[in-house]
């Protein structure tokens, strides 16, 4: 019998190598896809456009807020190299979640699966915030733990990953 085996070393080369809008951007162009495959599998409800507008809103505020804070404090914004952040963001959206920019992207594409009036194209926003969680989100949170120490470790008891 054959045992089921992942390398740890290849899931680890993984981490921080799909830059979140890059992952955005395939999510939602394999949501279209689902939702062309199965297009029997629809909703259709009056106002689905305008709930997918209104969340569609909230996510591109959200997430630009998230940008706007580290521009404030002067850090970057680019995930992949967690190294060049320079200062712990805590203020402004960043009180209510610990990743923003990733929470509008979420919000971005879940208006995206409604506006396709795809309910199996949502079944991909679990496996979106799986690969985040793993990762991108997992790797910074080791790598700011070892730049901020305590600083870190009190902000991430007080504010949650997403929401």
């Amino acid at each position: 019998m054959a045992k089921f085996h992942i390398n740890i070393i290849e899931m680890n080369s993984l981490e921080l190598k799909i830059p979140p809008v890059a992952l955005v951007i395939i999510v939602a162009a394999s949501m279209w896809g689902v939702s062309r495959l199965t297009p029997s599998w629809s909703f259709d409800f009056q106002g689905a456009t305008w709930l997918a507008t209104g969340i569609g809103f909230i996510g591109c505020c959200i997430a630009a807020l998230g940008v706007w804070e580290f521009g404030r404090a002067g850090t970057t914004v680019d995930p992949r190299v967690p190294d060049q952040s320079e200062k712990l963001v805590v203020s402004g959206v960043y009180r209510f979640s610990r990743n923003p920019m990733y929470l509008g992207f979420l919000l971005i594409l879940c208006a995206w699966g409604l506006k396709l009036n795809s309910p199996l194209s949502l079944l991909l926003l679990p496996i979106f915030v799986l690969y985040m969680n793993r990762f991108q989100i997992i790797p910074e949170e080791r790598w700011m733990m070892n730049k901020f120490g305590e600083s870190y470790d009190k902000y991430k008891s007080q504010v949650r990953r997403w929401i």
